[in-house]
């Protein structure tokens, strides 16, 4: 394998060749633009921890190469194929403690370690250990861009068959689900760039994603790099645009799907979603099958990571200065479960997936399917 993976955008999160990442700071975007180095798996738990890289693609990503960079760079290893496959597994366990309600990177760990573990029982150099891991970690940032191409494909040609006038489709999405958030195209910003590259998105309106402003710091960013017609709305504002008409269909992405389709996504995902079923207007969400887990029959079972209060009582998402009064409690989820019945499709690198009259999704008879056509 080239020991520099191609980048197919020129407005990346994560730009790496071997032994070498770095990771655009998105709490700078979009005044500035700032790449900082990783060095290591801790730098990459940092780095996830406190949001410089978010999006659950880009986070399972970002940590795979920080260890990747790591392993990399680590010079003489006195250990055993098995001290080697050890190492690296108590490194991935620690790295998808930085966020956990995002499955892509729980998914990805669990995917690497089969690998080393594999490579240990078949090498007798721990060199060889590690250069597996490496070259699964390039394959991860390849593959990521080319499942999120797959995604925007059969997005766009699933909305354009559900449209009365299908060559005027205004989408609402909400936070960030690009470049940003993935190794590249995006996910639900994927299906509205696929939309525009067939000449009939008539308008993307992108929510501000409070409080963190993933939204209005970087989908904008993104749309007005791409020259994507595009308005940025107040969160509050989405019901009042759906009652005027003006949207015809709403894409999110997803940090974590449940069996029967439960969705865990940014914090006003559910109200998104609520609204929409009000007015008649579908909502899908975009997101890779590794998004995916089966091991959860409901959303009852995600866990919700709450972030710091400081986000909502300081300006830009807790990065300026003291707006809220002091001493009132703050609750900050930074998702929310969307309920399966409220969902009309899920769209994935392998089609769309849905729910032909019931109330939830089969996604596990559909992955069997995909897993045994691919």
């Amino acid at each position: 394998m080239a020991n520099e993976v191609e980048q197919v955008n020129s407005l990346q999160s994560i730009c790496y060749k071997r032994g070498s990442l770095k990771l655009l700071d998105q709490r700078k975007l979009p005044l500035e633009t700032i790449y900082l180095d990783i060095v290591d798996s801790k730098d990459g738990w940092v780095a996830i921890k406190d949001m410089v890289v978010r999006g659950a693609p880009a986070i399972a990503i970002a940590a795979a190469l920080s260890l990747a960079v790591e392993v990399s760079n680590l010079g003489a290893f006195s250990g055993m194929p098995k001290d080697a496959a050890s190492f690296l597994s108590d490194k991935l366990d620690y790295l998808v403690s930085s966020r956990p309600t995002a499955v892509n990177l729980s998914d990805a760990a669990t995917k690497l370690k089969e690998v080393v573990h594999k490579a240990a029982a078949a090498s007798s150099e721990a060199q060889n250990v590690f250069q597996a891991y490496v070259e699964a970690a390039e394959v991860m940032l390849e593959d990521d861009v080319a499942s999120n191409k797959a995604i925007g494909h059969y997005g766009a040609s699933f909305l354009q068959k559900q449209q009365s006038d299908p060559k005027n489709i205004s989408v609402l999405t909400h936070c960030n689900t690009g470049s940003l958030a993935t190794a590249g195209y995006g996910t639900a910003l994927g299906v509205i760039r696929a939309l525009h590259e067939k000449g009939v998105l008539e308008r993307a309106y992108c929510t501000e994603t409070r409080p963190f402003n993933q939204g209005s710091r970087l989908t904008a960013f993104e749309l007005v790099h791409e020259n994507i017609p595009a308005t940025l709305i107040a969160d509050s504002a989405a019901a009042a645009l759906m009652k005027a008409g003006q949207v015809k269909a709403v894409i999110v992405g997803a940090d974590r799907v449940a069996a029967n389709g439960d969705t865990a996504n940014k914090i006003g995902t559910y109200s998104l979603a609520i609204s929409a079923m009000h007015h008649g207007i579908p909502f899908y969400v975009a997101a890779p099958l590794t998004s995916i887990d089966l091991s959860l029959s409901s959303g009852e079972e995600i866990v919700i990571e709450e972030r710091s209060a400081k986000e909502l009582l300081h300006a830009r998402g807790g990065l300026g200065e003291q707006v809220a009064a002091s001493g009132i409690s703050v609750w900050n989820p930074a998702f929310d479960v969307t309920p399966a019945t409220v969902i009309t499709g899920i769209i994935t690198e392998k089609g769309v997936i849905t729910k032909d009259g019931a109330d939830s999704f089969d996604i596990k008879s559909f992955a069997e399917k995909v897993s045994s056509n691919p």
